[in-house]
């Protein structure tokens, strides 16, 4: 077996580890809590806090994240980002998100990724992603839509359901689903890189092609304006030629135009 032989088996091997780790995730059930990123501070890897009802769910910026108890699925698990740099760690956002997507893209019809924590259908989010360190550690909160038909008056027009997609799935389906795609795409991304998973979020890209707005929060305040040329392969949004690592993107269309059901 020649060097590269051996280089490839080593790695498919470290692969095959990491899949089996994610897979054996040790789940950690919370009737009720303030927020399971928060649940999940100081916990092991593998572990996914799953709470049925959130009192002080938030999203990215301070936005607060609002779901009917026990109508959809708030979770968090904890994983090993010890070995990664600080500049892939913080491409995870995306990975998580593509997980999300691929857990439910067979039973949804145009699921598409928004920059840097979305899972949008027909421009309603279906899903939001919170990723924060902890130590060695990445807390990745994941909230997903699963059964809820209406929404707070603030989020109404913006929110949408599996089952106002007409899709009929149980919170807890909704939670294997998703960690088993978690699973593997998160070894994908260890193992490989984010570059590994690169393509199939630029397939998924909602945001290139669209004039976006990004106001930052990368250090730099000054909004950032142009076409946007998607998400590039370091996982920076190329906003006019300029490379934006942190944000909120505001696109004049996201994704397509349909007519939610009522």
């Amino acid at each position: 077996m020649n060097e590269s032989a051996v280089r490839r088996h080593v790695r498919r091997a470290a692969f095959l580890f990491d899949a089996m780790q994610f897979a054996g995730w040790r789940i950690v059930r919370l009737d009720e809590t303030e927020s399971t990123n928060d649940a999940a501070r100081g916990g092991r890897a593998g572990e996914v806090y799953v709470a049925r009802r959130q009192t002080a769910g938030r999203g990215r910026i301070g936005h607060r994240w609002l779901a009917e108890p026990g109508a959809n699925l708030t979770m968090s698990a904890v994983i090993d980002v010890s070995g990664l740099d600080a500049q892939a760690a913080a491409t995870l956002p995306l990975a998580v998100g593509l997980a999300v997507a691929e857990a439910f893209d067979g039973a949804v019809a145009g699921i598409g990724l928004k920059w840097p924590n979305d899972v949008l259908v027909a421009g309603r989010k279906l899903a939001g992603i919170l990723c924060e360190r902890d130590g060695g550690n990445a807390i990745a909160g994941i909230g997903v839509n699963v059964r809820q038909t209406r929404f707070a008056p603030e989020i109404a027009g913006r929110a949408v359901s599996l089952a106002r997609l007409g899709v009929s799935m149980t919170v807890e389906e909704a939670l294997d689903a998703t960690l088993a795609s978690l699973a593997r795409v998160a070894a994908e991304w260890k193992d490989g890189g984010f570059a590994a998973i690169w393509p199939r979020i630029a397939a998924l890209d909602l945001l290139k092609g669209k004039f976006v707005r990004v106001v930052q929060t990368d250090g730099d305040e000054s909004p950032a304006e142009g076409l946007c040329g998607g998400v590039a392969e370091d996982g920076s949004l190329d906003v006019g030629g300029r490379k934006i690592w942190a944000g909120e993107a505001i696109a004049r269309h996201v994704g397509f135009y349909g007519r939610m059901p009522p």
